[in-house]
């Protein structure tokens, strides 16, 4: 859990802007790029962990190279809001492996979903897979035709 405004520095915030570019970088590079020995720089990057403000690493991986090539933003509204059917509801799109990012949004709709799939008949297996035993009032899917701005690293300068 990140502690609530945890206090971060310029240092703090380069470790975390070159890790954002390069996450593979050593840890000698990094000390290197942000200015710090190796040691204050392994403690400093210890406790963005430590503090859940660094949750891991992730490669970027080309989606469309596995034969992934249809991204759908699904966008559902739904007739019941008890925590009960809420959480049932969570745990099903869980399970479904399709699902790259799930959120509950304000609005018009309840929630907003980004799906990638092997071509519409990929699309169409998840969404029966997603309305099997759920009474969902509205199931809209929006399929990207082109990913124009697509994992962009947030401008961590800004917060200096």
């Amino acid at each position: 859990m990140i502690e609530s405004q945890a206090k971060v520095d310029g240092f703090d915030l380069k470790i975390l802007v070159a890790l954002q570019k390069d996450s593979n970088l050593s840890q000698r590079e990094l000390a290197e790029k942000v200015g710090l020995s190796q040691n204050a720089c392994w403690r400093r990057l210890q406790r963005l962990h430590s503090i859940g403000m660094i949750r891991g690493s992730h490669s970027d991986i080309d989606i469309g190279a596995l034969g992934l090539d249809l991204i759908v933003f699904v966008m559902i509204r739904t007739r019941h809001h008890s925590k009960e059917w809420s959480d049932g509801f969570r745990a099903h799109v869980d399970r479904l492996p399709e699902v790259i990012d799930f959120y509950r949004i304000g609005g018009e709709w309840d929630y907003l979903i980004k799906v990638v799939t092997r071509g519409m008949s990929g699309y169409d297996a998840f969404y029966q897979k997603l309305i099997t035993n759920f009474d969902l009032a509205t199931v809209t899917g929006f399929f990207s035709m082109e990913a124009i701005i697509n994992n962009r690293p947030v401008d961590l300068t800004r917060l200096r």
